[in-house]
């Protein structure tokens, strides 16, 4: 089924998270009505080539005008209509460069497939969880329409108040007119009227209590549900913000808690009309001891200083600082590259649309650090909130700022305390809200979560780590100095991250078997996995001597090797990746021989691969065998399928021969890697030197061939079947196998026994 169906079968909270991906720069409708082309589309390597990325942007211009010609067939003119402004907006946003659209949709692709994966992952086995957070929901949701409830029962009782005080008013006019009539009426029908007056104005009085009680009331509701929002839920949302920007799962759709802001300030907005509607009544009607008069100016301080505090606390990040080329790894900032932040105001009033006007400030009011570098904010950096037509959001995206780095005097190496990587700086945003006619006037301010900057891109790995575990141990968005003196993660923690590099990268995350390999590795043996066991911030990025390298840059290149040439196999499970020599002898030795399992080389900090594969003795004992491993230099040449399928190990007086049968456990070698194979158009074709003459070249194909010395190959191997031969004369003479077999292989891989 496709990506899009199965998305718009999900329950509705994960349907609020993919709302999220899609804003006016690329709208949620070229999703929808493009859906089987978009998905049909490898952005990924569009997102870096050039040309490819043109190509696609006019290709997808065309997928629209055909989708405007079927709404034309429809008659659907607010269609045509929204197609063609689409169209237009495609255009001026992307146009010039095509290469950051692809990287959207390659990134909005990755981010649904994560959201299908989390969803699929927590509702069989995260039901409590599930079921704890839809409670929660549903408690703010019955307090809002609680409160929604209250301020409609109040304005209904205040008219109720209106209209007795009217009709009292009248009653009373009309008897002082009447006693002055000698006509009019008896002394006992003036007596039964001033009754009648008595009791309404005792019902008066005891009305207006009642209003002003539950104004009381309505505010004491309202102030519980602020109080949630801002000290409970917000908290919330920013701490699962920073657990997304990490690679966890995507974070809950902050329409939610726009929803609920709106309601309290809509709420207490029509609070504050009801008290200038009592105030109007006080005007025509007051007495000893009223109500009205006593609460008041408390009631109205009250509610102003209720909805001032719920429009302080609603200016928030809602995407972070990012680099479009860096989809994946927000927070790390290079001089001199444009980056995007966007911010959100969760009172979604119509009165403040384009009142909010926004300025960005880096490390505005930050204590002065001694040695760490000083940035100008470059770009447009001040932008006024609008209502956005995607989604109706109050909203502005800074789109086009960078950061210059201050020159000063003397060598900032030999004065830091820290090294580049381990600086945190901060954007601060500020605005004012003035709004005269309900005597507002509001400063309003918010902080992205820290941000390293860096000024060559080998650095993003280490800036990376560093963002990695700050967002992993605090949830406080100041502390800037927070690598003076990092603290400690535990095995618990750093685990879940760890898979979380992956499965925001591919389809998998970390398994248990793989990460009981990296605990190994980070805890020792005797650490014996323990979740609580901690592991220093030295050991997870530092060199601990010069002979070995740290541990990050050691994941960070395996990642970059997956990304690159290694994404299918990751994705389909047929890497084992993280296992120790140990574990992988203890799995392959009672397999039989030619069985084989891919790991990635722990002696490689670029990131590599090998495989090992297992064959008999003459006692019928295991040996193993690992080929040297594969870095990206190699495998840029040739794939990893390909490399398996044409191995060869090769001795004086033998045979070459391809000695990988089956991946572990037991699937055959060409059933699992078959359809990485080149088709058979493009598969080499054998030498032909007889007709040379019509290309000029003899064609040849690179095979991965192992070396080694006649003893260290079996006794009992059998020899080379007709069937191998004849594979084998495609790419050599018969009468040139004795010369190839005594010739030095320029492209010699290394053999491991063990």
């Amino acid at each position: 089924m496709a990506q899009w169906c199965q998305l718009q079968m999900l329950d509705s909270k994960y349907l609020e998270q993919v709302d999220q991906l899609y804003d006016d720069s690329f709208p949620m409708d070229i999703r929808q009505y493009l859906s089987k082309w978009i998905e049909s589309i490898d952005w990924d390597t569009v997102a870096v080539q050039d040309s490819l990325a043109t190509v696609r942007f006019y290709d997808l211009l065309a997928q629209l005008d055909d989708q405007h010609s079927r709404f034309t067939l429809e008659n659907n003119f607010l269609l045509q209509h929204n197609i063609r402004k689409i169209k237009r907006n495609l255009q001026d946003r992307f146009q010039e460069d095509p290469v950051h659209m692809a990287m959207i949709i390659s990134r909005n692709l990755k981010e649904e497939q994560k959201i299908l994966s989390y969803a699929k992952t927590i509702e069989p086995d995260g039901e409590g969880a599930v079921s704890a957070m839809v409670v929660e929901k549903l408690k703010l949701d019955n307090k809002v329409k609680d409160m929604k409830n209250r301020v409609q029962a109040t304005d209904q009782n205040i008219k109720s108040l209106e209209d007795l005080q009217d009709e009292y008013d009248f009653k009373l006019n009309t008897l002082k007119n009447r006693e002055h009539d000698m006509n009019g009426m008896t002394p006992k029908e003036l007596e039964r009227e001033r009754m009648t007056i008595r009791t309404m104005c005792f019902d008066l009085k005891s009305k207006r209590q009642d209003v002003v009680s539950q104004l009381a009331e309505v505010l004491n509701v309202t102030q519980a549900l602020v109080t949630d929002l801002i000290s409970e839920e917000l908290p919330e949302w920013k701490q699962r913000q920073q657990i997304a920007c990490i690679g966890g799962p995507p974070n809950a759709c902050v329409d939610q808690l726009q929803n609920w802001f709106t309601a309290a300030a809509e709420s207490l907005q029509q609070v504050r009309q009801q008290l200038k509607k009592l105030q109007e009544l006080e005007q025509k009607f007051t007495y000893d001891n009223d109500p009205i008069t006593q609460e008041k100016a408390f009631l109205e301080t009250r509610a102003l200083e209720l909805f001032k505090n719920l429009l302080v606390n609603s200016m928030v990040v809602e995407r972070q600082a990012c680099m479009p080329t860096h989809p994946q790894r927000p927070l790390v900032l290079k001089t001199g590259v444009q980056f995007t932040v966007k911010l959100r105001f969760l009172v979604k009033l119509q009165e403040f649309n384009y009142q909010l006007k926004v300025k960005a400030f880096f490390d505005k009011d930050v204590t002065e650090k001694k040695g760490f570098r000083k940035f100008n904010i470059l770009g447009t950096n001040t932008k006024v909130m609008n209502m956005e037509e995607s989604n109706g959001s109050l909203a502005a995206e800074f789109r086009h700022l960078q950061l210059k780095e201050q020159k000063v005097a003397g060598n900032r190496t030999n004065e830091g305390p820290l090294i580049v990587t381990e600086e945190l700086h901060s954007i601060c945003f500020e605005s004012e809200l003035q709004l005269n006619q309900s005597g507002l006037d509001v400063k309003l301010e918010t902080m992205s979560l820290p941000v390293v900057v860096i000024s060559n891109v080998s650095q993003l790995p280490s800036g990376w780590a560093s963002i990695l575990w700050y967002n992993m141990l605090t949830t406080e968005p100041k502390n800037l100095k927070f690598f003076l003196s990092p603290p400690a993660a535990t095995w618990g923690q750093l685990s879940e991250v760890l898979s979380w590099q992956f499965s925001s990268v591919t389809k998998r995350g970390l398994n248990e078997e793989q990460l009981n390999m990296l605990a190994d590795k980070l805890l020792g043996h005797k650490g014996q996995r323990n979740p609580e066991g901690l592991i220093p911030w030295t050991k997870f990025c530092k060199s601990i001597n010069e002979k070995s390298f740290p541990f990050w840059p050691w994941i960070e290149g395996i990642l970059d090797l997956i990304k690159r040439h290694l994404l299918p196999l990751w994705n389909d499970g047929s890497i084992m990746g993280f296992i120790s020599k140990e574990r992988e002898k203890s799995l392959l030795s009672k397999l039989c021989p030619g069985t084989f399992l891919l790991r990635f080389s722990e002696s490689s900090r670029e990131g590599a691969i090998t495989f090992t594969w297992i064959e008999h003795d003459v006692h019928d004992k295991p040996v193993f065998h690992s080929v040297e491993p594969y870095t990206k230099r190699e495998l840029t040449a040739v794939s990893l399928p390909d490399i398996i399928r044409t191995y060869k190990v090769m001795a004086a007086e033998n045979i070459p021969e391809n000695p990988l049968r089956f991946l572990y456990p037991d699937i055959p070698k060409d059933k699992a890697f078959g359809k990485y194979y080149p088709k058979p158009s493009e598969t080499a074709e054998p030498m032909d030197v007889e007709n040379v003459e019509k290309t000029g070249y003899m064609k040849t194909e690179l095979i991965s061939v192992s070396e080694v010395h006649p003893s260290r190959l079996q006794d009992n191997m059998m020899p080379m079947s007709p069937d191998d031969y004849k594979a084998l004369e495609q790419y050599v003479s018969p009468k040139d196998i004795d010369a190839v077999m005594s010739a030095d292989f320029e492209e010699d891989r290394g053999l491991e026994t063990n």
